[in-house]
């Protein structure tokens, strides 16, 4: 079967390769899942260059989140059988097929088709868990979205408003902007263009934003956190600008607001149940209209290293998807 395989750390134009590997079988506890969409990621990117906390031992498939259907069982397992539409977030799904633990693996509600559900996993499972168990993002409030037209920064919006908060979204260029707007969004501006701390203050009639969900770090962080209104709480989701930044223990205690930090992959592995909870609650979403993932592209298998690298130059939005069958 064919899989991308990392062979050296570094740029996907040049250490991502794709090969023609053995195709896995099914062993104890584990299901194998004939791919139909995968959807790639920052993330993915970080680790291809050796950025990201987990270094696989190389050659290593990337990519978490593999939709399509069962085409065996291990022993072992229940509550799956051959044919049964599934998501999954084992490790090495960017290929035809992957051998996932059956613990990583979750059925499909009827309606969702497999490119939606390749898109779900990490933005929303992430958001979820940022808005509901860590900022408790509560109905009337209003909330600051930064990298707004990204992968996390669009399902935040709807997560965010389908738990009835007014959202504000930060995005780089008027394209971006609309996008914001047409995915839900209150408010929208363009980064660039305007002075971030006047403008969310004028927006909010002074008063700061009680939520701001930021994955960006850097200069975004060092402004964003000056528009968070008193109790508020600010989420650090990740660092795509590259800078990690520092916040001045001072400024929090004035203004009352907490600094929280969002590491989902760590509490999953801490919360056995934790990411059924999330799919549990991902579907109900999904099945009430309230999320509706943004998909930027569906691209053939041969595309993957291509759209990586888009990601990377931030000219996509929301996820990219690879389509292994094509």
């Amino acid at each position: 079967m064919r899989a991308w395989q990392v062979h050296e750390l570094g740029e996907p134009a040049d250490g991502l390769r794709l090969d023609d590997v053995e195709a896995p079988t099914a062993s104890e506890g584990t299901v194998v899942i004939d791919v139909a969409a995968v959807g790639v990621k920052f993330p993915d990117l970080l680790q291809i260059r050796g950025g990201y906390q987990v270094k696989p031992p190389m050659p290593f498939i990337p990519g978490n989140e593999a939709a399509g259907t069962i085409s065996a069982v291990g022993d072992g397992v229940e509550g799956f059988a051959v044919g049964d539409r599934v998501v999954s977030t084992a490790s090495g799904s960017l290929a035809e097929a992957v051998r996932a633990p059956a613990k990583t693996v979750f059925k499909l509600p009827d309606t969702m088709s497999f490119q939606q559900a390749a898109c779900l996993p990490t933005n929303y499972g992430t958001t979820v868990f940022a808005l509901e168990n860590r900022a408790k993002l509560q109905s009337g409030e209003t909330m600051l979205v930064t990298a707004a037209a990204g992968g996390v920064g669009s399902a935040a919006i709807q997560v965010g408003k389908a738990l009835g908060a007014s959202v504000i979204g930060l995005a780089g260029g008027p394209e971006k902007v609309e996008t914001v707007l047409g995915l839900g969004a209150d408010q929208a501006f363009d980064y660039k263009e305007v002075d971030i701390v006047d403008t969310v203050r004028g927006a909010t009639d002074g008063k700061g934003v009680d939520v701001c969900y930021e994955a960006v770090g850097g200069d975004t962080f060092d402004q964003v956190r000056r528009t968070i209104g008193w109790d508020g709480r600010l989420l650090v989701i990740g660092f795509t600008s590259g800078r990690i930044p520092d916040a001045p223990a001072n400024h929090m205690l004035l203004k009352n607001y907490a600094i929280l930090g969002v590491h989902w992959g760590a509490w999953l592995a801490r919360e056995p149940d934790g990411m059924q909870q999330n799919w549990d609650r991902i579907s109900e979403l999904f099945g009430t209209g309230h999320i509706d993932p943004l998909i930027d592209s569906v691209r053939p298998m041969s595309e993957a290293a291509n759209a990586l690298m888009d990601i990377g130059s931030r000219k996509t939005v929301g996820k990219v998807i690879i389509d292994p069958t094509a």
